[in-house]
């Protein structure tokens, strides 16, 4: 018995790598897509902005359906819903295809983290949920690894049919695991919770939103979490390769640090998380100040930046993974077990929002500056990337009304001014 929550914790993981896998795996292969359909960085874009806004108008939806339906359900369909993705992916030659494999891709990977997310909970010690959930979060990166190295290789080599059957095949495997090894809970394989009538949904929706406490978590995630999703998910390996002169390979390789990086982060982030709840805010906040110092230094440099600042960067932005896990530490501790699935949702909107914006922001200005064409030079990929700073002000701003706001109704809770859910302040 005292292996089964790793079991299921371990199936679930696996789900969530391979969902990872197929979210980012049009970033590595964003120059063959360009080929493949003949367009440019602002209709390239649109792959991920379609992808990513299906993901995050779903998340409060899915997070509705995972306190009725449970995990195991939700994860299944996720997997089977992103293989019929993959596939289409595979066989298109056209826009509309692909933009309808990108739909289906982010509809199936939308029901995957918080379904997971929602497990651990369930099976494990509440001394120990904050730093499994941030391993659950950043193994699960592992997925990019998987598409920065052996997908970019079938791409490189047999090429864009087998790749995406490849990845198809995956999530296939992993759909089975799931069925077979995930439990809702230790008492019930599948747990249903209670039927929900239109106004039961709006009173839990409207519950996890009017607690700053909630919204401190969506900025928290929407800060922390764009600028490497941005980097990983669309317009790290164009930046890279066309912008610093790098190779496909060693491209590769940089995306593998900052995933790497971003599993080493977690756990450490996930003990402060738990040691120092009252000082969550300002982890997130210094998170912040290093991801964008680091991208101030690069744009700035003259030319090229020279690899070991590179280097530097990828390091800084893997640092932003795990900083997002901190938005759902945010959600538990502030909402009661029976909406947890429905705020959970609700920070989950914050970084995918502000990575979908970014991403399009990007292709926007890059096909502005190059007339549409593919001939890119670092100067472009400098004043686009500089949008992110404007990003991260308004999540900066987010941050600390909602931390105000979070105190103050803490006080009125302990007070007796206010109905009281709330485990920590932030």
């Amino acid at each position: 018995m005292r292996l089964r929550p790793w079991a299921v914790w371990a199936a679930g993981l696996a789900a969530y790598i391979v969902a990872v896998l197929h979210r980012s795996s049009i970033g590595v292969a964003g120059l063959d897509a360009q080929e493949r359909f003949g367009v440019g960085a602002g209709a390239l874009a649109v792959f991920a902005v379609l992808q990513l806004l299906v993901y995050a108008a779903l998340q409060i939806p899915v997070g509705l359906l995972l306190d009725r339906f449970g995990s195991m359900r939700l994860v299944v369909a996720g997997a089977l819903v992103m293989v019929s993705g993959q596939v289409l992916m595979a066989v298109t030659d056209g826009m509309g295809g692909a933009i309808t494999a990108r739909i289906l891709v982010g509809a199936g990977d939308a029901m995957t983290f918080i379904s997971v997310l929602r497990l651990v909970p369930h099976w494990f010690p509440a001394r120990q949920v904050p730093v499994l959930s941030q391993l659950t979060g950043i193994v699960g990166q592992a997925g990019q690894v998987l598409s920065a190295v052996p997908l970019a290789a079938v791409l490189a080599g047999p090429g864009w049919t087998p790749a995406f059957l490849g990845a198809a095949a995956a999530g296939v495997l992993v759909a089975i695991v799931a069925l077979a090894a995930l439990r809702d809970t230790p008492e019930h394989r599948i747990n249903n919770g209670d039927s929900m009538s239109w106004q039961r949904l709006g009173t839990d929706l409207g519950s996890s939103w009017r607690h700053p406490g909630t919204r401190l978590g969506l900025w928290a995630h929407f800060t922390t979490q764009f600028t490497g999703t941005v980097f990983a998910l669309m317009w790290g390996v164009p930046f890279l390769v066309a912008g610093q002169g790098l190779s496909r390979a060693t491209a590769g390789v940089l995306l593998t640090v900052f995933v790497v990086t971003g599993m080493a982060a977690g756990p450490i982030l996930g003990l402060l998380t738990q040691r120092h709840p009252l000082r969550r805010s300002w982890l997130v906040l210094g998170i912040v100040a290093i991801n964008m110092t680091a991208w101030a230094v690069v744009i700035a440099w003259p030319g090229r930046a020279p690899l070991p600042l590179l280097v530097a960067l990828v390091v800084a932005l893997g640092l932003g993974g795990p900083g997002s896990m901190i938005g759902f530490d945010f959600a538990r501790s502030f909402n009661p077990p029976s909406r947890l699935g429905t705020a959970t949702g609700v920070v989950n909107v914050g970084g995918f929002t502000a990575s979908l914006v970014t991403i399009q922001l990007i292709g926007l200005i890059l096909d502005y500056r190059t007339g549409g064409s593919n001939d890119y030079h670092i100067d472009d990929f400098r004043v686009a990337m500089s949008v992110q700073f404007l990003v991260a002000a308004a999540g900066v701003v987010g941050i600390l009304r909602s931390r105000h706001l979070t105190r103050r109704h803490v006080a009125a809770e302990k007070a007796g001014l206010a109905p009281a859910y709330a485990a920590k302040v932030s």
